[in-house]
Order: C-alpha cells, then structure tokens, then sequence
C-alpha cells in the first residue's frame, strides 16, 4: 500500500533515542532568524532580523517509569520527532523547558524542548 498522499497522522517523539508514548498535535521551529520589516515615515526601507530559539513542543503520556523530576532536569538532549509524511525533526543539545505540569484527566504532560540547533531531514 502507498503512502505517496500521506501528510500528516501518526508521529514519534524521542529522547536521547527513547521513544516516548506522544498525543496530539507537535509544534516545532528550526530557529531560523525571524524578518521584520523596519518602515519609516516614507516607506519601507527592507527588514531586520532577529534570533529565534528552535524548539519542539507537544504532550506525552505520563506512565509509571517516567520520573516527572528526571524529564524537566533533561539537557544536552537529543530529540527526534517523526512525522508521518518522512519528514524527521532533530533537535541537538536540547533542555527541557515545559512547567513540569501534569494533566490527570489524560495523564498528559505538556512538553518543549529547546536547543542549540535543529534540522529538517527528508
């Protein structure tokens, strides 16, 4: 069966290589500079730029061998993420940067990860 048409649907979230039990929907940024236009009385005169953190934010399952302690102590990570069209996100030299707070309803804990650098990777 081809998955030529395939966009979006079932993704992966690693750490360091682990792989972790991902829900819903993965937010990501490659840290690329962010243009904003710099306009002046007479018009537009081009654009500045400025830094971005690249990152990788979503939710986990939370489960019995996950320490919530460990999770946000995490740096110098490598995260993964895997989407369902290919396409893998690698996040290097990464910290946790989440609140730490844990949904019971879902046992959910919403996740980001920042770091150093990322990259797309087909």
């Amino acid at each position: 069966m081809s998955t030529a048409n395939k966009r979006a649907g079932t993704l992966f979230l690693k750490l360091d290589g682990e792989l972790q039990e991902a829900k819903g929907e993965f937010t990501y940024n490659l840290g690329l500079p962010k243009r904003e236009a710099i306009v002046g009385a007479d018009g537009v005169h081009g654009y500045k730029e400025t830094p971005q953190v690249p990152f990788i934010e979503g939710a986990i399952t939370d489960r019995a061998g996950l320490e919530l302690k460990t999770l946000q102590t995490m740096d110098g990570v490598t995260v993964t993420l895997e989407l369902a069209h290919g396409k893998t996100i690698v996040l290097r030299e990464a910290w946790y940067a989440g609140e730490g707070t844990v949904k019971s309803g879902e046992s959910e804990i919403p996740v980001r990860f920042e770091g150093q650098t990322a990259e797309e990777m087909s």
